[in-house]
Parts: structure tokens; sequence; C-alpha cells
């Protein structure tokens, strides 16, 4: 009966993980593992009318038209303004003015798939170079992918031009200057019905938030009271995920309101949810909208206190060549007179989502980086993580403190389940030979066993309770270390230069797995042959699934498996110095089959 209830613990726990790593993928935006493939299909939808559309033929012929309205003017030239700082490469569009490209400078792409054939191919002398990285995109409208920042002006009658027209540069500088911490680009619209836009981009050395300053001229002889829209607009697209690429992560847009943050997927858009997410009527004066992908994002933000109101939706193909989603804030101008002006001011973050740099600009920013289900207890691991990181200064050792601190706050309940096992493995002989004795009477032999393990103060499932305890710690770990931008480029030693990625001589993937069997090794053999088997398959096969990680995790685990194969190896000496007692006259005699 103990080896049956063993048996079903084991198959209950497998289940539970496939079932968590199944809703794990799930809430990443992942189809399940236990749905079918769906067929793929066109995606064809009515444009949505809750934020304004851009770059369609209609707007760029009433914006050309209205940019040589005045006085007889020629049509200014739509034309891209590209912009340079020591982190970030912009390029704007002179057709709204908006970031259309944006280049993080200090952050490459990766691809662990050609990494993997890359090693391949050098194992067996096959010249492989190392291929030049390209610098990773927040922003981007080429012919494959659109994703940009927009703003502009509404509820000006008589004016739609000015939701996105072309603007003439009134500035010259484009790189950042050495010396100078900030470069600031400046945007004027021509007037139309007498109202005129000015926008000023304000970028500063070392940030990756923007300043994004909006100044309404009303030359008019009428008063105006015009909103402001912030939006961020992208495709459908996913970054890839999968065995070789590594977990993947919530992609799509986001909104932080009073009553809290909100994930709305582009499913969600396509299904209609969106509108029971986020109601584009309420008014708040606090809150912002993002755009989040596995380690960066774009957020507008307000200043706070700004009157404000959310929207999200979709745009049909005929908007930007293909179907695409937006995120977008509106915000009154105010009344502005005639002969006067007015001025919002707002803020682009366009950059990785790292704490630090997220903290300090808007409440709750840090909540774009996405901890998952368990981010009650991820954040807290964070917190502890980066507090050692101020100390030592590399992330890799940083992990392997973390590691050893956990093992010390779990001491005594790890202690009391390898005291547990190393009991079983101690009194097994005796079972096995009354598996033997009574093998045609079952009912006896649980009897017997039952005896031993009252007379040894052994519990065989002692060694559970402490796994099922911990295991959500273990899970929100493992997100900390695969959400957490930080790594991007972090290197630890030697041959590990980038713990975001895996380990490109899989040296740490094959400490782990030899480290797990050797766990194994010291666990009391079961005494059925098919429980047996499978305590030494389910390391291979969790070794095989982590093979593609990152090699922060990897590392996490091989240090957390050395441990406990330490204290394991200690309590084991402990318990076997202390010999259990014989077998007696009686029970050493075997039946013979």
């Amino acid at each position: 009966m103990t080896e049956f209830r063993r048996t079903l613990l084991l198959v209950v726990l497998m289940m539970s993980l496939l079932m968590l790593f199944d809703k794990w993928r799930v809430y990443h935006g992942e189809t399940s593992l236990l749905a079918p493939r769906p067929a793929a299909k066109a995606v064809l939808a009515s444009t949505s009318a809750s934020a304004p559309g851009v770059n369609n033929a209609a707007l760029i012929a009433a914006a050309t038209s209205a940019s040589g309205a005045t006085s007889g003017a020629a049509a200014l030239p739509i034309e891209d303004v590209t912009i340079q700082t020591d982190v970030v490469k912009a390029t704007l569009n002179t057709l709204g003015a908006d970031i259309v490209d944006l280049d993080l400078l200090k952050y490459q792409e990766v691809d662990n798939h050609s990494e993997i054939w890359r090693q391949i191919k050098r194992l067996v002398g096959i010249s492989a170079p190392t291929p030049e990285k390209a610098d990773v995109k927040v922003f981007d409208t080429d012919s494959q992918q659109f994703y940009a920042a927009q703003t502009g002006l509404t509820n000006l009658p008589g004016r739609d031009a000015l939701q996105h027209i072309v603007m003439r540069v009134a500035s010259s500088e484009r790189t950042l200057a050495d010396g100078k911490n900030d470069l600031a680009v400046r945007f004027e619209s021509p007037e139309v019905n007498g109202v005129q836009l000015v926008k000023t981009y304000t970028f500063h050395r070392g940030s990756y938030a923007i300043d994004v300053t909006h100044e309404v001229i009303n030359h008019s002889a009428a008063p105006i009271a015009p909103d402001l829209y912030l939006q961020l607009v992208r495709d459908g697209r996913v970054p890839p995920g999968g065995y070789f690429n590594g977990p993947s992560s919530y992609t799509g847009p986001a909104v932080y309101r009073d009553d809290g943050f909100h994930k709305i997927s582009f499913a969600d858009i396509e299904k209609g949810k969106a509108k029971d997410t986020v109601d584009s009527k309420a008014v708040t004066t606090n809150g912002w909208v993002a755009m989040i992908q596995h380690y960066f994002s774009s957020v507008w933000i307000l200043a706070p206190g700004t009157s404000r109101s959310y929207s999200v939706g979709r745009f049909d193909a005929n908007v930007h060549a293909q179907t695409t989603y937006f995120t977008a804030m509106f915000t009154p101008v105010g009344t502005v007179a005639p002969g006067a002006s007015q001025t919002v001011k707002a803020t682009l973050f366009a950059g990785p989502q790292e704490e630090r740099l997220l903290a300090p600009l808007a409440p709750n920013l840090e909540q774009v980086k996405d901890y998952g289900l368990l981010k009650i207890i991820a954040q807290p691991l964070f917190w502890l993580l980066s507090k050692i990181h101020l100390v030592i200064g590399n992330w890799g050792w940083s992990i392997v403190a973390l590691v050893v601190l956990l093992k010390i706050a779990f001491y005594g309940l790890n202690a009391n389940a390898y005291r547990s096992m190393a009991k079983m493995k101690a009194v097994n002989p005796r079972i096995q030979e009354l598996n033997v004795r009574y093998k045609d009477n079952p009912q006896q032999k649980q009897q017997e066993i039952m005896k031993i393990y009252r007379e040894e103060k052994v519990n065989p499932l002692g060694g559970c309770l402490p796994i099922f305890i911990q295991m959500p710690i273990f899970i929100a770990l493992f997100t900390v270390l695969t959400s957490s931008a930080e790594m991007r480029g972090a290197p630890w030693i030697l041959w590990i230069h980038d713990l975001s990625v895996m380990d490109p001589y899989a040296i740490l993937p094959i400490l782990m797995t030899a480290t797990s069997l050797l766990q194994v090794s010291l666990q009391p053999t079961p005494a059925d042959p098919m429980q047996a088997k499978m305590m030494w398959l389910m390391p291979l096969a969790f070794s095989a699934a982590l093979f593609s990680f990152p090699a922060g995790l990897t590392l996490y685990w091989v240090t957390n498996n050395s441990l406990t194969i330490l204290q394991q190896w200690l309590i084991n000496r402990q318990i076997n110095g202390a010999k259990p007692k014989a077998l007696k006259a009686s029970d050493a005699k075997i039946v013979k089959s």
C-alpha cells in the first residue's frame, strides 16, 4: 500500500507540474499544450473608432494638404529624422512627428537556435564565425512589423488634420554632443484653421525616458478645447518562445489605473473583451498605458493629477497595411483663448524593464515586468537578489548567494525531509526482504512494513511535504530569473558572458544533469522496479527540458542541487552512524519462490 501511495504521489506531482507549466504558457499568451493547434488564418475585422488611426491614405492626403494650406506655402516633405544619444537611436517621422523606430544601443538581439548550431559546427570542425548582433528595437515600422509611439490632437471640429499632420523640423541638432546631457528636437505644424501644434522631444544622456511637450497655439478668433491623445500601436506578432528560444513572456497592451494593473492580450481584443476591462468613459488622475514584451516595454506617462481616460482596441489592415492594436490615453488640453497657448507635458519610456529605471517614473510602473501568477513571491525575491547584487556586483554570484540564503532559510524543513529519506534508505533492505517473504500476502506485508516504520520512527511521506511547500518559491524564482532585464548581457565567469541566454558550451546543463542524478543515488530505492526507473528518468527529462534555458536559471539549479547533495550526504552519514535494528531471525528467513 505504501508503494502504491508513493507511486500515486509521484504521478500527482508530475501531473501538477505539467498543469502548472501549461497554465503558465496560457497566461503568457501561448496555446495550451492540451489544445489542438489551430489552422493559420488571416485576421479581418472592422477598425475601432476608439482612437485615431494614422498612416492611411486619407489622413496622409489631408495632412499633406494642410501642411501647405497657410499663405500658399508649399507642402512640407514627409521625411525621417534620426536622433542618437549614448543609449538610443530614434527615428521620428515628420508625418505626425511620431517615433517610428528606436534602437537600444546597449542591448543586442539573441538567437539561441542559431547559437546552438554554431557551437555544433565548431565541435565538428566546421567554420562558424560569430555573427554581428543587431540592436534590440522597441519601435519599428518596416515592411514586416509596425510598432510606433504616436500623439496628436482630437476634439477639434474642422481640424481633423491635426490628428496626424506633416510637421516642420525646427531644430538642427541630431546627435547628443559630448559634454551635453540633453538634446531637444522641435516639430512645428502649419496652422489648420488658426490652430497650431508644436511638439518638442527632449532626450537625456543615459536615459530611456523621453520628455515630450505639446504646445497648442490658438491663432483663431474663437476659444478651443482640444484633447491630446498618447498612444502605442503595434502589430500582433509575438516574439518566438519555444524550446531553443527559452521561456516566453506576455506580449501586448497594458493599462494601469486607480483600480489596478490590467493586461489586455491581442486575443482578448479580437474577442471584444477589451471593453470589459477598460472603460473608455472612466476618467482618473493617475495611471499610464504600456506595450509590453519580454524584457522591454514602451510606456506613456502623464504628470500626477492630470485628468485622463483610456482606450484599448485594434485598427484594420487598411490603416497600417496590417492589423494593429493600440493602447491609448486621452487628456484634455484645456480651454485655449484666442491668441493664447496651452502646454501638456508627457513622458515616453522606451527601454528595458529594469526596476531601478521604472520605479522613479510613475507609481507601480515596475508592474510591466511580467512576474506571472506568483508575483507576490517573485517581487520580494528580486528585491533580495538586487540587494545582494549591490554588495557583490555580479549577477551570477548574486544568484549563487541567493540560493545559499534560501537553503539556510529552509534548512530545518529540508533537514527533516532528508532525514526521512535517509531513514527510508537505511530500512530499505528490510523492506525488500519483506516484499519477497510476503509477495503472496500483501496485507501481511503491509502490516510488517508499518511495524518497521513505527519501530524506526520513519514517515514514508516525510520527504514530500517540504517539496510541496517550497514549490511556489522555486517557480517564482524561475520567473524572476527568466523575466529580469538586468540579466541581459550580464556575465558570470569565464565562458558565461550573458546570463539571459543558454550556456554556449552546455557545461551548466551537463552539471545540472549530473547533480540531479547524484541526488537520486542518495535517495532510497523504491521496491517497485518501474518506480525506480521513473526516479532515474525524471531528472533526465527535466534536464532535457531546461537544456536551452538561460544560464542564470541553470546556474541556480546547479547551485541548489550541489547544496542539496551536501546536506543530504551529511544527514545520511549521521543516520548511518545509528544503525537500524537488525532483522529478527524470523524476518531474515527468505522464502524462495
